[in-house]
């Protein structure tokens, strides 16, 4: 079973009217994304993320429970808990426990039957004497299949720390992440983003249909458009290229069909690779040559000089040490809603910045890193 942390928001498991809730949790769940990039909902007021690789990165769980609980304490009360499996690491999250790993069924032992979450197998077991998880632990496993069958077997193998009758969606195929709203190309505040693989062979498997579960049950929480997906589409710019689009779990990947504008001629698009960082506004700038005048796109769509500096928005002056460009585009010039621009790629020092001149202002538009 994978090693899990849970983080449970006691103060928001409960729904209310004005969305309040919903919105604090996904701050939360933003947090806890700077330190694990998979973090996925289990319900309202309770997430997960796999323990291991951030516990070996901050010195340890006992660190990274640390670090987590005052990071995501700041937005609202947490509970924070870490054991082998979904099933024990949200009971160790509501204790604030750190079970160590194959001490599951200790941990689970003094818990009422009750935990287990089937009533009618509870109530059959107390009239047997058996009140405790580790009372039922102490039947042979044998003996629980032949008398309780197959919910009696798998309530038997969680509680002996063998099985996750509450098993979570698989990490290596499905993120879940918050996407910030100042970020690049940034999706409604409070929205998830999601990426998933198909098959090997093509297809759909058991663990796809489990991720469409999974999301389906975020987008019961966030509401309809609470759950968005990127798709790639025709455009001159990173920004008119890269959208998102609300998931459908009637969407299959293996028929999708790609944009039909995206191969399609787009003069003035420019060159791979695409920027690390898109702008949400573009940041106003000034491009000048060695001289200090400044530097222009003639109709022709050529540079009247060499670009020497560039300042952006704070008026701190950088020198270009290269540049490329530029790419003219005319957009919708049958109309009067006709659009010129150019763009130009300029690397200052360690940075590489995409600019886009538009009547005369200078933008940047795009960071390369």
């Amino acid at each position: 079973m994978n090693r899990l942390l849970v983080v449970r928001c006691p103060e928001l498991l409960d729904e209310d009217e004005g969305g309040v809730s919903r919105r604090r949790f996904t701050e939360v769940v933003e947090v806890l994304g700077t330190y694990c990039p998979w973090v996925t909902t289990v319900r309202a007021g309770i997430c997960s993320l796999p323990a291991r690789g951030p516990a070996r990165y901050f010195g340890g769980e006992d660190a990274l429970v640390e670090r987590i609980a005052t990071a995501a304490g700041s937005i609202t009360v947490v509970e924070v808990g870490v054991a082998d499996g979904l099933f024990a690491a949200v009971l160790a999250a509501g204790h604030g426990a750190i079970v160590p790993p194959g001490g599951t069924s200790d941990f689970l032992a003094p818990f009422p039957i009750t935990i287990l979450g089937h009533p009618d197998l509870a109530e059959l077991l107390h009239r047997m004497g058996i009140r405790t998880v580790g009372d039922f632990t102490a039947l042979p496993e044998p003996h629980v299949l032949g008398r309780f069958g197959g919910d009696g077997i798998r309530c038997h193998r969680v509680a002996c720390g063998r099985s996750d009758e509450l098993d979570a969606p698989p990490r290596r195929r499905l993120g879940i992440v918050a996407i910030p709203r100042q970020a690049g190309h940034s999706a409604p505040s409070g929205t998830v983003g999601t990426t998933t693989q198909t098959e090997f062979w093509g297809g759909v498997s058991d663990l796809d249909t489990r991720a469409g579960r999974t999301l389906a049950a975020v987008q019961s929480l966030l509401g309809p458009d609470g759950v968005v997906k990127a798709r790639l589409q025709g455009g001159r710019g990173p920004a008119q290229r890269a959208r998102f689009i609300v998931w459908d779990a009637r969407d299959n990947p293996n028929t999708h069909k790609e944009d039909a504008t995206l191969d399609a001629p787009w003069p003035g698009q420019i060159p791979p690779p695409a920027p690390v960082f898109v702008h949400p506004d573009p940041l106003p700038a000034k491009l000048v040559d060695a001289e200090g005048s400044p530097v222009a796109v003639t109709g022709r769509g050529l540079l009247t000089a060499a670009p020497g500096r560039l300042s952006v928005a704070a008026g701190v002056w950088s020198s270009v040490d290269g540049w490329a460009g530029p790419w003219p585009s005319d957009e919708r010039w049958w109309s009067r809603s006709r659009r010129r621009s150019a763009r130009l790629q300029a690397v200052t020092g360690p940075s590489a910045h995409l600019l886009v001149v538009e009547q005369g202002q200078w933008w940047v538009e795009a960071t390369y890193g």
